[in-house]
């Protein structure tokens, strides 16, 4: 079994949560005018026209054997990047979710979140941490296998914190998604528009190519915008 399909297995084994299962088909799930992405709204007629333009300018490459990887390899989990005292997991939960409540300034002890790649409704709180979880849109072990095995550490360590490829998502899904890129596997239909739109921005940012595969995947999400 190729990497690619043993992925897809997984993701799509039948599960005790119908909208788990539903972010592996595309035509299941909620609604296409289900509630808006978090993060504010859709994506702006602009972004998504400079999306279109970035994604024909983006390198098609197949990927690298994924020798070496370590999430080590990407700096410290989490550092405070932006230098704005809080950690980016902490930025990103108050950033993603609603009701929230801290403990001081920073750090997230409960809130809410509609989970983009579901809809799925999730209470969180900090003593049950894991139920939501900070998913990178474009996977380190991918970027890794995509050339940032030549970047620099700093660089690397840039790419593991930048908000803009970081989303609060429920575990079950971003388990299912592991390393995956849009092409082996996709969010729920009403959020793949954001979700290309994001995923082509960080790639184009930090220069990183993207498989034939990935590259007619997002042409596809952001047919949906």
């Amino acid at each position: 079994m190729t990497r690619a399909a043993g992925r897809t297995a997984l993701a799509c084994v039948a599960l005790t949560v119908p909208l788990a299962t539903a972010a592996c088909d595309a035509d299941v799930g909620l609604s296409e005018t289900g509630s808006p992405p978090p993060n504010g709204e859709a994506p702006a007629p602009g972004d998504q026209a400079r999306a279109r333009r970035d994604l024909s300018g983006l390198r098609i490459a197949s990927e690298r054997d994924g020798g070496g990887y370590e999430r080590d390899r990407f700096g410290t989990r989490w550092k405070d990047v932006d230098r704005n005292g809080c950690d980016q997991r902490n930025d990103v939960l108050a950033r993603d979710l609603t009701a929230v409540e801290k403990r001081g300034r920073c750090v997230v002890l409960s809130g809410r979140l509609r989970d983009p790649y579901t809809g799925k409704e999730i209470a969180f709180a900090k003593r049950d941490a894991a139920e939501v979880q900070i998913d990178h849109v474009y996977p380190l072990a991918l970027a890794w296998r995509m050339g940032a095995s030549r970047w620099t550490e700093d660089r690397r360590e840039r790419f593991a914190n930048d908000h803009g490829n970081l989303l609060a998502v429920w575990g079950v899904p971003n388990q299912q998604k592991s390393d995956s890129g849009p092409g082996e596997w996709k969010p729920r239909k009403a959020f793949q528009c954001t979700y290309g739109v994001k995923y082509i921005a960080v790639a184009k940012k930090y220069a990183l190519p993207i498989t034939r595969a990935d590259h007619d995947a997002l042409q596809t999400f952001l047919g949906r915008c």
